[in-house]
């Protein structure tokens, strides 16, 4: 009998993505099974991304209304009668919820004697790996598939040689909570045009989000130097395609980093207050950009010690002429 399974994730877009090789996983063990995923509305891009999701359900969780969302969204899965739901996160309140969708399999991380109690399977939480390995914990009770790195379906361009695309931006969102993760917008146009100095192919690429950063590349350095396709891709799946003819991607800590990873790119990312060792994974594809002579003890703060960035920013101490090295070097 066809399975109806619910996977819960909450977060950004680079969450989803890096959430992926875990529906994947269950996906190739239970081929007929009926896919529904829950996530938040800022999310659902990550659609595009993969045919294997044959449902989705919102619940806005960051607006201001967050417990009637939750509520609503029980009232959605009582609807469909799920027999099995993986839900991520490592909020007590998990499983307090899971128990609450009636559902008869219920799967999360072990968060203390409530989860063991309230769930059928409660998982050891190792925030200490690849993000997507750590998601991939919760579904080896179901699958003996293993799948790394997600699989996007797309139309794969070919490798056009001696080009770089640069992704400079990240997520709106981030930037309002005070979460700054990425290089000044002038070192990103200082980069954009050094880049093109040294006979290199560059494409600017982003999305609204991107408004402000674009607009200084833009401002800085002589449209000649470079190919704009800011706003030329309409989803997250024509951005994997365009990743998928450069020979290098540049960008920030964002969720086309976990794209550009997944299709195997040579990637160049730049991290400051976040740990690169848990967003990228162990491969000599992704190499991470880091300031050279960062002395925080508390590097890397963001999520494990902070939920803000601090006012010094020195572990985003990184020049244009560390990033160009990088790039160029390696």
């Amino acid at each position: 009998m066809k399975k109806k399974i619910l996977f819960i994730n909450f977060g950004g877009l680079g969450d989803e993505i890096l959430f992926l090789p875990s529906i994947i996983s269950v996906k190739k063990e239970l081929p007929d099974s009926e896919i529904t995923l829950a996530l938040e509305p800022r999310s659902k891009g990550v659609g595009a991304l993969t045919s294997i999701i044959d449902n989705m359900l919102f619940a806005d969780i960051k607006g201001g209304k967050k417990y009637i969302e939750l509520f609503n969204l029980l009232r959605n899965i009582w609807k469909k009668k799920f027999d099995i739901v993986v839900s991520s996160g490592s909020n007590k309140f998990i499983s307090i919820f899971l128990f609450l969708t009636f559902i008869k399999n219920r799967i999360g991380y072990d968060t203390g004697k409530l989860s063991k109690m309230l769930l059928t399977r409660a998982v050891p939480l190792n925030k200490e790996q690849y993000a997507a390995k750590m998601y991939h914990d919760l579904v080896r009770g179901i699958t003996n598939f293993n799948t790394e790195l997600p699989e996007i379906e797309i139309d794969r361009r070919e490798c056009e040689k001696n080009t770089i695309l640069i992704h400079p931006g990240v997520s709106l969102m981030s930037i309002k909570k005070g979460m700054i993760k990425t290089i000044p917008a002038e070192i990103w146009a200082e980069v954009t045009e050094k880049l093109a100095d040294s006979g290199k192919k560059v494409i600017i690429a982003g999305g609204p989000d991107d408004r402000q950063v674009i607009e200084t590349i833009e401002r800085m350095v002589p449209c000649e130097k470079y190919k704009n396709m800011y706003e030329k891709t309409r989803n997250l799946k024509e951005l994997a395609e365009l990743i998928s003819g450069a020979e290098k991607f540049l960008c920030s800590d964002s969720a086309p980093l976990h794209i550009a990873a997944a299709l195997g790119v040579k990637t160049y990312a730049i991290f400051g207050s976040t740990d690169d060792k848990k967003l990228t994974p162990e491969n000599d594809r992704v190499i991470p950009i880091k300031a050279k002579n960062c002395s925080c003890p508390l590097r890397p703060c963001l999520w494990e010690k902070r939920h803000t960035t601090c006012k010094t920013l020195e572990c985003l101490n990184i020049s244009s002429d560390d990033v160009v090295e990088a790039v160029l070097n390696s």
